[in-house]
Protein backbone atom coordinates (compact mmCIF):
# COMPACT_ATOMS: atom_id res chain seq x y z
CA UNK A 1 0.00 0.00 0.00
CA UNK A 2 2.63 2.40 0.79
CA UNK A 3 4.63 1.48 -2.49
CA UNK A 4 1.12 2.32 -4.42
CA UNK A 5 0.87 5.86 -1.99
CA UNK A 6 4.84 6.82 -3.08
CA UNK A 7 3.84 5.85 -6.86
CA UNK A 8 0.67 8.13 -6.90
CA UNK A 9 2.68 11.06 -5.25
CA UNK A 10 5.68 10.72 -7.84
CA UNK A 11 2.70 10.73 -10.34
CA UNK A 12 0.77 14.08 -9.24
CA UNK A 13 4.82 15.89 -8.36
CA UNK A 14 5.50 15.22 -12.48
CA UNK A 15 2.08 16.48 -13.45
CA UNK A 16 2.53 19.22 -11.15
CA UNK A 17 6.14 20.13 -13.18
CA UNK A 18 4.46 19.49 -16.36
CA UNK A 19 1.57 22.11 -16.00
CA UNK A 20 2.60 24.15 -12.96
CA UNK A 21 3.81 26.88 -14.24
CA UNK A 22 2.32 28.55 -16.92
CA UNK A 23 3.24 30.61 -20.07
CA UNK A 24 1.87 34.31 -18.81
CA UNK A 25 -1.22 36.04 -21.33
CA UNK A 26 -2.46 39.41 -21.94
CA UNK A 27 -5.36 38.97 -24.39
CA UNK A 28 -6.20 42.34 -25.33
CA UNK A 29 -9.68 42.77 -27.67
CA UNK A 30 -9.55 46.30 -29.62
CA UNK A 31 -11.82 48.12 -31.64
CA UNK A 32 -10.54 48.12 -35.44
CA UNK A 33 -7.90 51.03 -35.39
CA UNK A 34 -8.18 51.12 -39.46
CA UNK A 35 -10.69 50.37 -42.60
CA UNK A 36 -12.35 46.76 -41.74
CA UNK A 37 -14.76 44.71 -43.23
CA UNK A 38 -16.61 44.09 -39.94
CA UNK A 39 -20.37 44.67 -39.87
CA UNK A 40 -19.62 47.11 -36.92
CA UNK A 41 -17.18 49.88 -36.81
CA UNK A 42 -15.52 51.95 -34.18
CA UNK A 43 -14.71 55.89 -35.23
CA UNK A 44 -11.08 56.43 -34.75
CA UNK A 45 -8.82 59.11 -35.79
CA UNK A 46 -5.28 58.28 -35.23
CA UNK A 47 -3.99 61.53 -35.63
CA UNK A 48 -6.08 62.88 -32.94
CA UNK A 49 -5.17 60.43 -30.41
CA UNK A 50 -1.21 60.08 -30.21
CA UNK A 51 -0.95 61.38 -26.90
CA UNK A 52 -3.90 58.94 -25.17
CA UNK A 53 -2.07 55.95 -27.70
CA UNK A 54 1.54 57.28 -26.00
CA UNK A 55 -0.24 56.40 -22.85
CA UNK A 56 -1.70 52.80 -23.59
CA UNK A 57 1.60 51.81 -25.06
CA UNK A 58 3.61 52.15 -22.05
CA UNK A 59 0.27 50.50 -19.99
CA UNK A 60 0.60 47.48 -21.89
CA UNK A 61 4.38 47.45 -22.15
CA UNK A 62 4.17 47.50 -18.35
CA UNK A 63 2.85 43.44 -18.72
CA UNK A 64 6.57 43.36 -20.43
CA UNK A 65 5.61 40.83 -23.27
CA UNK A 66 8.32 38.94 -24.54
CA UNK A 67 5.93 37.86 -27.75
CA UNK A 68 3.31 39.66 -29.42
CA UNK A 69 0.67 38.32 -31.53
CA UNK A 70 -1.46 40.03 -33.85
CA UNK A 71 -4.82 39.86 -36.32
CA UNK A 72 -2.51 38.90 -39.61
CA UNK A 73 -2.89 35.32 -41.01
CA UNK A 74 0.04 32.98 -40.07
CA UNK A 75 1.22 33.24 -43.92
CA UNK A 76 1.75 36.68 -43.88
CA UNK A 77 4.53 36.33 -40.87
CA UNK A 78 8.04 36.71 -43.31
CA UNK A 79 5.99 40.08 -44.60
CA UNK A 80 4.77 40.90 -41.11
CA UNK A 81 8.63 40.88 -39.43
CA UNK A 82 10.28 42.85 -42.36
CA UNK A 83 7.80 45.24 -41.92
CA UNK A 84 7.93 45.62 -38.81
CA UNK A 85 11.92 45.95 -38.53
CA UNK A 86 11.55 48.36 -41.62
CA UNK A 87 9.50 50.11 -38.90
CA UNK A 88 12.22 49.71 -36.52
CA UNK A 89 15.00 50.96 -38.42
CA UNK A 90 13.82 53.98 -40.36
CA UNK A 91 11.74 56.39 -38.35
CA UNK A 92 9.97 57.87 -41.19
CA UNK A 93 9.23 54.52 -43.04
CA UNK A 94 5.57 54.03 -43.83
CA UNK A 95 4.19 51.13 -42.66
CA UNK A 96 2.18 48.25 -44.66
CA UNK A 97 0.18 47.12 -42.16
CA UNK A 98 -2.32 49.90 -40.68
CA UNK A 99 -4.14 49.96 -37.62
CA UNK A 100 -4.03 47.94 -34.28
CA UNK A 101 -0.91 46.21 -36.02
CA UNK A 102 0.87 50.02 -36.20
CA UNK A 103 -0.84 51.96 -33.59
CA UNK A 104 -0.21 49.32 -30.89
CA UNK A 105 1.56 46.33 -32.20
CA UNK A 106 4.72 47.71 -33.76
CA UNK A 107 4.99 50.59 -30.54
CA UNK A 108 4.64 48.67 -27.55
CA UNK A 109 7.55 45.65 -29.67
CA UNK A 110 9.59 48.29 -29.92
CA UNK A 111 9.29 49.51 -26.18
CA UNK A 112 9.31 46.33 -24.96
CA UNK A 113 12.62 44.99 -26.98
CA UNK A 114 10.02 42.00 -28.96
CA UNK A 115 11.79 41.22 -31.74
CA UNK A 116 9.41 39.02 -33.56
CA UNK A 117 5.99 39.62 -33.98
CA UNK A 118 3.49 36.59 -34.68
CA UNK A 119 0.14 36.60 -37.11
CA UNK A 120 -2.10 34.24 -35.82
CA UNK A 121 -5.33 34.97 -37.58
CA UNK A 122 -6.85 32.29 -39.39
CA UNK A 123 -8.81 33.41 -43.23
CA UNK A 124 -9.18 29.93 -44.41
CA UNK A 125 -12.63 28.72 -42.50
CA UNK A 126 -16.02 29.44 -44.43
CA UNK A 127 -17.47 33.01 -44.55
CA UNK A 128 -20.48 32.61 -42.31
CA UNK A 129 -23.98 34.08 -42.43
CA UNK A 130 -24.36 36.50 -40.26
CA UNK A 131 -27.72 37.88 -41.07
CA UNK A 132 -29.27 34.64 -41.46
CA UNK A 133 -32.10 35.00 -39.30
CA UNK A 134 -33.40 37.82 -41.67
CA UNK A 135 -32.97 35.67 -44.63
CA UNK A 136 -35.62 32.64 -43.33
CA UNK A 137 -38.74 31.55 -44.51
CA UNK A 138 -41.34 30.35 -41.55
CA UNK A 139 -38.49 30.30 -38.95
CA UNK A 140 -39.24 28.74 -35.68
CA UNK A 141 -37.91 32.12 -33.56
CA UNK A 142 -38.33 35.46 -34.91
CA UNK A 143 -37.96 37.40 -31.71
CA UNK A 144 -34.88 36.35 -29.93
CA UNK A 145 -32.02 37.33 -32.50
CA UNK A 146 -33.54 40.06 -33.24
CA UNK A 147 -35.03 41.24 -29.85
CA UNK A 148 -31.17 40.90 -28.78
CA UNK A 149 -29.70 42.67 -31.12
CA UNK A 150 -31.75 45.57 -30.73
CA UNK A 151 -30.67 45.92 -27.23
CA UNK A 152 -27.05 45.00 -27.40
CA UNK A 153 -26.64 47.89 -30.36
CA UNK A 154 -28.10 50.52 -27.83
CA UNK A 155 -25.34 49.58 -25.26
CA UNK A 156 -22.68 49.58 -27.58
CA UNK A 157 -23.97 53.06 -29.32
CA UNK A 158 -22.54 55.02 -26.03
CA UNK A 159 -18.92 54.08 -27.53
CA UNK A 160 -18.49 56.33 -29.91
CA UNK A 161 -18.34 59.31 -27.46
CA UNK A 162 -15.60 57.27 -25.00
CA UNK A 163 -11.88 58.28 -25.12
CA UNK A 164 -9.35 55.34 -26.74
CA UNK A 165 -8.57 54.22 -23.22
CA UNK A 166 -12.28 54.00 -22.33
CA UNK A 167 -13.06 52.31 -25.25
CA UNK A 168 -10.48 49.25 -24.50
CA UNK A 169 -11.85 48.99 -21.23
CA UNK A 170 -15.48 49.04 -22.34
CA UNK A 171 -14.69 46.47 -25.35
CA UNK A 172 -12.50 44.26 -22.28
CA UNK A 173 -15.00 43.91 -19.87
CA UNK A 174 -17.11 40.60 -19.14
CA UNK A 175 -20.13 41.99 -19.83
CA UNK A 176 -18.97 42.71 -23.50
CA UNK A 177 -16.91 39.49 -24.21
CA UNK A 178 -19.62 37.66 -23.54
CA UNK A 179 -21.80 39.63 -25.51
CA UNK A 180 -20.10 39.57 -28.48
CA UNK A 181 -19.51 36.00 -28.39
CA UNK A 182 -23.32 36.09 -28.26
CA UNK A 183 -24.36 38.28 -30.69
CA UNK A 184 -21.54 36.94 -33.03
CA UNK A 185 -22.48 33.35 -33.33
CA UNK A 186 -24.24 31.97 -29.95
CA UNK A 187 -27.55 33.84 -30.81
CA UNK A 188 -27.53 32.68 -34.44
CA UNK A 189 -28.64 29.13 -32.88
CA UNK A 190 -32.39 30.60 -32.04
CA UNK A 191 -32.87 30.74 -35.79
CA UNK A 192 -33.68 28.07 -37.83
CA UNK A 193 -36.60 26.69 -39.23
CA UNK A 194 -38.65 23.52 -37.79
CA UNK A 195 -36.31 20.73 -37.50
CA UNK A 196 -33.16 22.43 -39.43
CA UNK A 197 -30.31 23.90 -37.83
CA UNK A 198 -29.45 26.78 -40.16
CA UNK A 199 -28.73 29.21 -37.20
CA UNK A 200 -26.54 26.59 -35.24
CA UNK A 201 -24.07 25.48 -38.29
CA UNK A 202 -23.31 29.60 -39.47
CA UNK A 203 -22.08 29.98 -35.69
CA UNK A 204 -20.76 26.83 -35.97
CA UNK A 205 -17.92 28.50 -38.63
CA UNK A 206 -17.07 31.23 -36.60
CA UNK A 207 -15.98 28.84 -33.70
CA UNK A 208 -14.12 27.08 -35.79
CA UNK A 209 -12.11 30.33 -36.84
CA UNK A 210 -11.15 31.10 -33.76
CA UNK A 211 -10.65 27.34 -32.81
CA UNK A 212 -8.05 27.73 -35.33
CA UNK A 213 -6.49 30.81 -33.97
CA UNK A 214 -6.20 29.23 -30.92
CA UNK A 215 -4.48 26.33 -32.59
CA UNK A 216 -2.54 28.88 -34.17
CA UNK A 217 -1.00 30.46 -30.99
CA UNK A 218 -0.76 26.57 -29.51
CA UNK A 219 2.01 26.29 -32.87
CA UNK A 220 4.20 29.14 -31.75
CA UNK A 221 7.59 28.63 -29.46
CA UNK A 222 5.98 29.40 -26.49
CA UNK A 223 7.97 28.59 -23.42
CA UNK A 224 6.96 28.66 -19.83
CA UNK A 225 8.85 32.14 -19.36
CA UNK A 226 7.09 34.04 -22.28
CA UNK A 227 4.89 36.36 -21.65
CA UNK A 228 2.91 36.43 -24.38
CA UNK A 229 0.51 39.67 -25.62
CA UNK A 230 -2.13 38.79 -27.73
CA UNK A 231 -4.04 42.20 -29.98
CA UNK A 232 -6.94 41.25 -31.74
CA UNK A 233 -10.41 42.13 -32.87
CA UNK A 234 -12.65 42.02 -29.34
CA UNK A 235 -14.42 39.44 -30.73
CA UNK A 236 -11.42 36.73 -31.30
CA UNK A 237 -10.19 37.87 -27.89
CA UNK A 238 -14.06 36.89 -26.24
CA UNK A 239 -13.43 33.30 -28.05
CA UNK A 240 -10.03 33.02 -26.94
CA UNK A 241 -10.64 34.44 -23.04
CA UNK A 242 -12.70 31.06 -22.76
CA UNK A 243 -10.10 28.53 -24.81
CA UNK A 244 -7.18 30.26 -22.39
CA UNK A 245 -8.74 29.97 -18.92
CA UNK A 246 -9.29 26.07 -19.41
CA UNK A 247 -5.85 26.05 -20.58
CA UNK A 248 -3.02 23.79 -18.76
CA UNK A 249 -0.81 25.67 -20.47
CA UNK A 250 -1.54 29.08 -20.42
CA UNK A 251 -2.37 31.73 -17.66
CA UNK A 252 -4.61 34.54 -18.36
CA UNK A 253 -4.26 37.88 -17.08
CA UNK A 254 -6.85 40.42 -16.14
CA UNK A 255 -6.61 43.13 -18.69
CA UNK A 256 -7.37 45.35 -15.77
CA UNK A 257 -4.36 45.01 -14.22
CA UNK A 258 -2.83 47.19 -16.96
CA UNK A 259 -5.97 49.75 -18.30
CA UNK A 260 -6.45 51.70 -15.70
CA UNK A 261 -7.69 55.22 -16.22
CA UNK A 262 -5.70 57.81 -14.40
Amino acid sequence: MEIRKIILLMIVLGWFNLFGQKSKVLNLGVFHMGNTTDANKVKYDSDKNNVEIDAIINMLADFKPTMICVEIIPNNNEELNKDYSNFLHDGKYKTKYKGEVEALAYQVAKVSGVKTIYGIDDKETAMYNYNIADELKDPVDSLTSKNYKLNLFKKFAKVESLSTLEKLIFFNSKETLEGLININADILTYSSTKGNFEGADEASKFYKRNLRIFSNLNQLPVTKDDRVLIIMGATHTAFLNEFLKRSPKYELIDTSQYLKKK
